[in-house]
Parts: structure tokens; sequence; C-alpha cells
């Protein structure tokens, strides 16, 4: 309710003064809790119209004094962050001064620099004597910062760097994350956009399926994914975040870089892409931390004790905020601040050049590591983290927040100059034509601070595991029944398969790590009686009585279940196969995932991922079922198969 149809204004001032003094007294936990029992007495009443939203005000979710400080050396880490914005432009640049036609991306990496490094100095853990370590999925575009750190720590030298996206006679650097191409380097390919939210979310379900079987020990291992604001518009972005809801996958962090910009233009230029996302996440069951003010915002909010600014901050769109960013200081005055007389005095003691560096939150290191430090607390929920930043941080108004930033490939010598001086990079003018690497002395003390700082969390990232432990392989006696064939006895190649499934699962050398994994199928496949011997995994358990408990191929449920039924949906399933296909890898447990699918439509869903699975040296069987034109035709002519072959033989 608003000030303007406030029916009793100072009835509605008592109730705010009690709050804050339940507030004062007893702290925000009561006073929430109060605020719930309320709205439950409202709706019981019968004469309440929900009006309650998933959207918090547009503001930080963590408060100042709740922030958990940042114990390292923030002006070094200033230092060696501008050192590495530095390689990843000059990287770009140098391709495209030899070969206009290179590409490359600049942009992306600028606007989330702070994301990444607040998070390989004090949160990434790397493989060690207990476990593989934290799984990070790097937004595509972000590749020339990854490598540029890379670099500094002594990982890359100056040729790989000069072969950036020239990567055919084996000394390049590929253009995005991919393993086929790096395989010691990059664990997951994540620059189509989509597969890095959905292998992200499926992989965490893969780990606690592991560790609820007894299989592994994941408990202290965590899934970062690194995403796009404009790439959540992909369905494969969010189509499963209410999985990781429902699963409670406390061991997955989504940071979604918001920089409010996508290829063409805004992401949402009439509205709020931090809101809208935030409701979205909310709702699925996630815990939501937005960070969207930096900390010289904090002594305005602070002062702000009628809610002016908040109010202000809430109303404006996207597209407004883009031209705050791309049009200094006096237009911030004139058009944000200068729309009401109360706001442009908080801020008469402010200079353009002051209004300015009013940053936002994710180009701030406290802010980000206070998000990060509440993120890793396992609390029953997955986390995201909606970032603001600004799309070509730094790059001066030729290339800053500007609707063309993302195809931005180098900065004029002017704007060189500027970005060479703002983070100190000791680059004579005479040289910047060329734009030359810079990498510290051996025994600089950034580099000592570095590989001190990824010492301590296990080491160098990225890294990937290219060979993992072996499995016994049974004896081909182990299909004496399929081998002596079925006489007589017609019977099906899918009947066939699930036979010689089930005998792989009884194994005692390998039969725990066969993993199979169907899209709400098993039934159609002949595969229910799988149901009650090996147990539905579910991350719950069962907590009810099936309504087939009195048969013999009930539909069992457990939390130590062996079979993976992944609902209706092929790229959840195909993305469960992908992270059990590689689990040799990543968690150096080799499994053996069957993905058994409706060959008619399994393939015309998963073309994607399929790529994926073979860039990331997937290990495991893909399983066609009721293929061809005469498996099914009571069904009609929409699944007469005759073309899931063909779709096939494009898949590497």
């Amino acid at each position: 309710m608003t000030q303007q149809n406030d029916a009793n204004p100072e009835e509605t001032i008592e109730w705010l003064d009690a709050l804050q003094s339940v507030v004062d007294e007893e702290g925000i936990e009561r006073a929430h809790f109060l605020i719930d029992k309320l709205n439950d007495t409202a709706i019981r009443l019968g004469r309440y119209v929900p009006i309650t939203s998933v959207v918090t005000p547009y503001s930080n979710t963590i408060a100042p004094i709740d922030e958990e400080r940042m114990p390292g050396d923030m002006f070094m880490e200033r230092q060696i962050r501008g050192i590495v914005r530095w390689n990843a432009l000059a990287m770009v640049m140098r391709a495209n001064q030899r070969d206009g036609s290179i590409g490359g991306h600049i942009s992306t990496f600028a606007s989330a620099a702070t994301l990444y490094d607040v998070g390989f100095n004090y949160f990434f853990k790397g493989p060690n004597e207990k476990d593989e370590g934290d799984l990070i999925y790097y937004q595509g575009h972000s590749s020339p910062g990854i490598y540029a750190r890379s670099f500094v720590e002594g990982r890359l030298d100056d040729s790989q760097l000069d072969n950036f996206r020239n990567e055919v006679e084996g000394n390049g650097l590929s253009s995005y994350p991919h393993p086929w191409l790096m395989p010691d380097y990059w664990q997951f390919p994540t620059v189509s956009m989509g597969l890095g939210p959905i292998q992200a979310i499926y992989q965490a379900h893969l780990m606690k399926y592991l560790t609820n079987r007894g299989l592994l020990d994941n408990n202290d291992r965590k899934i970062w994914a690194f995403l796009g604001d404009g790439e959540m518009d992909e369905p494969e972005s969010l189509g499963a975040i209410g999985k990781a809801g429902r699963e409670r996958l406390d061991n997955l962090i989504f940071v979604i870089n918001c920089n409010l910009q996508r290829l063409d233009g805004p992401v949402r230029g009439n509205g709020k892409i931090i809101q809208e996302l935030e409701g979205i996440f909310r709702g699925a069951g996630w815990n939501v931390i937005k960070v969207v003010w930096g900390r010289h915002w904090d002594p305005l909010l602070q002062a702000d004790k009628d809610g002016i600014l908040q109010a202000r901050m809430d109303e404006v769109v996207d597209g407004e905020y883009q031209n705050y960013a791309s049009r200094g200081g006096a237009y911030t005055r004139e058009h944000f601040f200068g729309t009401n007389p109360e706001l442009l005095k908080m801020v008469e003691h402010l200079s353009d050049e002051d209004i300015m560096a009013l940053n936002r939150g994710g180009h701030d290191p406290y802010k980000v590591y206070a998000a990060y430090a509440e993120a890793v607390k396992a609390n029953g929920k997955p986390t995201v983290i909606l970032a603001k930043t600004v799309k070509g941080y730094a790059f001066g108004g030729g290339a800053e927040a500007q609707n063309a930033t993302h195809s931005v490939k180098k900065l004029d010598i002017e704007a060189l100059k500027k970005f060479r001086d703002r983070f100190g990079i000791p680059i004579d003018d005479a040289e910047l034509n060329e734009v030359p690497f810079y990498r510290p002395a051996e025994d600089s003390l950034e580099l000592r601070y570095m590989r001190k700082m990824r010492e301590k969390l296990g080491g160098s990232l990225p890294q990937r595991r290219g060979v993992g432990q072996s499995l016994k392989v049974p004896k081909l006696e182990i299909f004496d029944a399929q081998l002596k064939g079925s006489g007589e006895r017609e019977q099906s190649t899918t009947m066939a398969f699930v036979r010689m499934l089930n005998a792989l699962c009884k194994d005692r050398e390998i039969g725990e790590k066969v993993v199979p994994i169907v899209p709400d199928e098993a039934r159609t496949f002949g595969m229910e009686g799988m149901f009650r011997q090996m147990g539905i995994y579910s991350a719950m358990g069962q907590l009810y009585d099936p309504a087939d408990s009195n048969q013999v191929m009930y539909y069992r449920e457990d939390k130590k279940g062996q079979m993976l039924e992944e609902g209706i949906s092929e790229s959840g399933a195909f993305s469960t196969w992908l992270a059990a296909a590689t689990s040799y890898s990543t968690n150096n447990c080799p499994l053996i995932p069957f993905y058994i699918y409706y060959s008619m439509f399994g393939f015309q869903r998963v073309g994607d991922l399929s790529w994926a699975a073979g860039d990331s040296q997937a290990r495991g069987f893909l399983i066609g079922a009721t293929a061809g034109r005469t498996t099914l035709n009571g069904e009609g002519l929409q699944h007469q198969d005759g073309h899931s072959h063909l779709l096939a033989s494009t898949i590497p």
C-alpha cells in the first residue's frame, strides 16, 4: 500500500514503530516471524487478498552490518586484478591486430573480473587428498580473463596467449572452455548458452546421488556456475531450477553476472532483470543473494531515513541504469537524483566524479566476498547470487555500458592509456600500440601473493583430470543367457538389453558403478522390474506409500536407490548422464551410465548437449529404445521413427 492510498497513515506509523521496536529489541528474525504469523492469520480469516511478493526492494540482500569481512590485502588484490584485466584485453587486441577476423570478447570478463577474483582468492577449492575440489562452470565469454590469470601465475606463456583462437597446431588457446582441445585445463564446455546452468544443476544432483549411495563423500565440495543475465532467457537455463530447489542442492551456487546487456542491447530495458530473476529463483526454492550496490552507496542508503532513495532505485528501469553508467555523473545527478529535491540534497556534497564512483555491487570485492561467504554455508537450499555489474567496465565512453559493447574487440590509444593508468600497469606510451603482455617478476609480491592464496585452497584452477581409476571388466559369461539366444520365443532388442543391464548391475565388481537413467519411459522399455530391485533414487527417500505397493514390481523410491528416473525431461536426463559419464574426471570415480530414451524424440531434444558430451570426453552408453519405423505403429505417424539413426550419425 502506498502513501497515496493509505486509509489511516497514523495507524500505519504505529505499526511501523512497533515493528522497529521488535527489530531493535529482539532482532530481525523475530520481526520476520511475526510478519509471517500475521500473514497466515489474515489468510485464515478469509478477508485477505494475497499481495505478498517473492521480490524484495532493489537493494543488497546482506546489510552492511551483517557482511562477513574480507580478510586479505585489498590493495594487492586490486593490483593483481588490474594486471589480469590488462592481459585479457591485450590477448584479444593482439589477436585482432594480426587478423581482424579472429574475434574474441573483452567486455564480459571486464564486467566479471571481481566475481572471479574473489572466488580464486578465497573460495574455489582445488583437488586435495580427500576429494577433487570444487567444480566450476566458467561463463564462456569470460575465457580471456581466465587465460590471463593463468598467464600471470606462470601456467601459460606469451606464445600461447598469442595463439588465442589459433589452436590447430596444438599450442593455441581455444576460443571458449573446451575440454577436448585443452584436456588438462578446461573441465566443462559452457559457451553454448544455457548448457552451463543445466549441466551444473544435474552435476550437483549426481554428486548428492553418489554421496547418498555411499560411493563418495562430496559434502565439502561446491559446484559454481558463472552465468550471464541474457543467458537466462534460454529454456535450459531456468528449466531445471525447480529440481535444484526440490532436491535441496545446497552444494550448488549460481553467480549471475547482471551487466544488464546482451549482444544487441539491454536484457530488460523496460524492466529489471535482477528483480525478475529474484522472483523466479525464490519461487523455485533457492536462496537469493542480491549484490546490487557497492560500498560507496552505503552512507547514502544509511542516511535514507524516509526511503526516498530506495524508492527511486526501485522505480528506475535497467535501460536508464545503463545511461547512468555511460553518460556520466552530471547526467546521473540530473536524471536520477534530480527527480526529487530531497534526493538532490543528499548528493549536494558529491562532485560529478564522486557520483560516477558510486559503484555497482559486482565490482566491489567486499560485497562479493560477503555474498560468497554466505553462499557456501550449507543450509538445505541452492543459492543464486545476482551481481550487478557494468559491461565493458573501465573501458571508457566508447565501450562501457554501450549497446554494442559485446562486439568490441579493441580500445583506441587514448582509452588504452586511461585503462593502463587506472590499473597501474608499468608500460610506456611508446609500447602501447603493440599492447604488450605484462607479467610481474617471478619473485614479485604479486606472484607470491597469488600463489599463497591458491596454495591454501589446493592449487591452481582450472585443471582437469584426464585419467581416473580403472574398472575391472566382467567376463563375457555374464551375458550367457543372452548369448544362447531365446530359441523360438521372440524377444525385442530392448528386452534383451534390459536383461543385460540387470546382469551388469548384479556384478560384484562393477555392479554398484552402473547407473541406469531413464526419462519417465521405464515401463515402455520393460524396465519396471528395476523399480523394486534397485530402487529409484530420491533425495528425500519415500515419504508415502505407493499406490502399487501391494504388487511385486512396485514403485520404490529410496535415498540409496541406484536407478535415476529423471521425469519428462530428455535434456535433464541427458545432463545426468553427462555428469556420470565424466565422473572419472570430475570425481576420480568412474561410472558406467546407461541413458535409455525414446529414440524418436531423444535425439531431437539433446543435440547441443550431445556435442557437449563429445567435447567433454564422456564415457558411457546412449541407448535409443523403440527405434525404427515398425516399433510403435499404433501411436500414429508422429511416432514413426525413420530419422533418429541419421541424427545419431551427426554426434561426435
